[in-house]
């Protein structure tokens, strides 16, 4: 069986020309895919208007081999800073990846959010184009659109895992964040392993600080894209962050490896979970 890694190593020496900032060109390879694939379903959400003009948040439905089981729910999101475009970058990756071995995402349905803020994406800016720092709005009743379209999202499609891609300027290293040592054990340890082959890699201990001694920036901030505060049983909500620096086409790679890991290794872990 082909395996990502094989893939991925093929196609990370194979540097891309620079992303476009349009919306439209960045979809366009799954609005492709998806118009023919059995497997990849786009869906987009409402339209919004922001000063005047239309905006749609983009959706993509891939569903993977029966597994043998009821299916694993896992929503993926990326570009809820618009400044972070590495993580839309790498969704179009791994959907493409994902359609070319479909096996990989066995046993799951992915939903994927590639950009959470579509204006700020196209303005090259963290905050959207009404000056709000979207990451920080859920669950505190705003009345930001993009916001409200996806805690609908968050709501109805009751996600038993929930991942955010993100870029942070500040670092060097690629890192991961899990809250507590069952899940940074068996889900970022192998994610960021993976990793490493690609970008340099930061370690998070049990209570989500690097072992570099750096706080993990996301622990304790409120209004970050979450599942419903009230939800239970709660979802596994991890975070992915490359640093700004690298090229795009290393830093999509990276993403892609880790997210591939964290579903191979939760669908081992929930496997044997019953016998903990």
């Amino acid at each position: 069986m082909a395996t990502i890694t094989d893939s991925i190593s093929l196609t990370a020496a194979r540097v891309p020309p620079e992303p476009s900032r349009a919306l439209d060109d960045l979809i366009a390879p799954l609005q492709k895919i998806a118009a023919s694939s059995p497997n990849l379903t786009a869906s987009h959400l409402p339209e919004f208007e922001i000063n005047g003009d239309r905006y749609q948040l983009p959706r993509y439905f891939f569903v993977g081999p029966n597994g043998g089981d009821v299916p694993i729910r896992v929503g993926i999101f990326a570009t809820i800073h618009g400044d972070e475009p590495e993580g839309a970058h790498a969704i179009v990756r791994f959907i493409k990846l994902l359609e070319e071995l479909p096996e990989l995402a066995t046993g799951y349905n992915l939903a994927f959010y590639p950009v959470c803020n579509p204006t700020g994406f196209e303005d090259g800016t963290r905050l959207s184009r009404s000056g709000r720092d979207l990451d920080r709005e859920f669950w505190k009743n705003s009345t930001e659109p993009e916001v409200r379209l996806l805690q609908a999202e968050l709501v109805s499609r009751s996600f038993q895992g929930i991942i955010s891609l993100h870029t942070d300027s500040r670092s060097q290293a690629f890192s991961g964040f899990a809250q507590g040592w069952t899940l940074t054990k068996n889900l970022i340890e192998p994610a960021l392993a993976a990793a490493e082959e690609f970008l340099p890699r930061g370690e998070f201990s049990a209570s989500g600080a690097l072992r570099s001694g750096r706080a993990n920036p996301h622990a304790v901030v409120e209004g970050i894209l979450s599942a419903p505060p009230k939800v239970r049983p709660r979802p596994f909500e991890i975070i992915l962050e490359t640093p700004a620096s690298p090229p795009e086409y290393l830093k999509a790679t990276a993403f892609v490896v880790a997210l591939q890991t964290i579903l191979t290794e939760y669908r081992k872990f929930i496997a044997y979970a019953p016998n903990l």
